[in-house]
């Protein structure tokens, strides 16, 4: 127990340390170029606060965590109702998992920007309908593949007691299928927020990638950075405060 704390301490000193040095070295580089190019660590903590403490900036970054948590709630959902259709009607398969995914996966996100602002405008609803497009294959992807991997025996078991098809879905299939349901979710909450400031940037009026197509326009590298250490910051709060507690409470069931 004493060698794996140690062990666990030690692991923690390099990697802090490492971070340290990074934010060292990152201070001299800054120190002989200008602002616009490379600004300072304090420079860019000071406009990654302002982000979380000045009221309109903070609206920004409510407006893009909340689109960010729609897109991922939806897809998951869209993912799964396209993964049980093939699931529940066999003669599907081939248009799920042999058209409609390999589409999906293919299209480019900055193609579903263009188009779907060319169809909605720019709007607040046009970039969580890109956001959602880009994250249904991941989500189809993750149940599906866990569709296949369930319990037949189990299931001919559960059959066997009940032919009430609901039944068995909520009480069995489900279940079975929190674990790749809840990495979907992962996966999705993480590719959404590179999503989110493609989808911004193409001329919507709120939102982080609002915040930093301004910055860019006047070359403000500080606040480009700072927006990019708050979608860092934010998506490790959803992990912890989200996702990681749903982990723990499946792996007990």
């Amino acid at each position: 127990m004493r060698a794996r704390g140690t062990n666990l301490l030690a692991q923690r000193v390099v990697a802090d340390g490492l971070v340290m040095a990074a934010l060292l070295g990152w201070w001299i580089v800054s120190l002989g170029v200008p602002d616009f190019v490379l600004p300072s660590p304090w420079s860019v903590l000071k406009t990654l606060l302002a982000l979380f403490v000045t009221p309109s900036l903070l609206g920004d970054t409510v407006v893009s965590t909340v689109r960010v948590l729609a897109a991922v709630a939806a897809s998951v959902v869209i993912g799964a109702v396209l993964a049980f259709i093939p699931y529940r009607w066999p003669i599907a398969d081939a248009i799920v998992h042999a058209r409609i995914t390999p589409f999906l996966n293919s299209f480019p996100a900055v193609g579903w920007a263009i188009l779907v602002m060319i169809w909605l405008g720019t709007s607040g609803l046009a970039v969580t309908i890109v956001e959602i497009a880009v994250l249904i294959p991941f989500c189809l992807v993750n149940i599906s593949q866990g569709l296949k991997e369930l319990d037949q025996e189990l299931l001919e078991m559960a059959s066997s007691f009940t032919r009430r098809r609901r039944t068995v879905l909520w009480k069995i299939v489900l279940p079975m299928l929190l674990p790749y349901i809840l990495s979907a979710t992962r996966i999705a909450y993480g590719v959404a927020w590179k999503i989110a400031l493609v989808a911004e940037l193409f001329g919507v009026s709120s939102g982080l990638g609002f915040v930093m197509l301004k910055a860019e326009i006047v070359s403000d590298a500080a606040t480009v950075y700072a927006t990019c250490f708050a979608i860092v910051l934010i998506f490790l709060a959803g992990e912890k405060l989200l996702i990681d507690p749903l982990s723990r409470i499946v792996a007990y069931k």
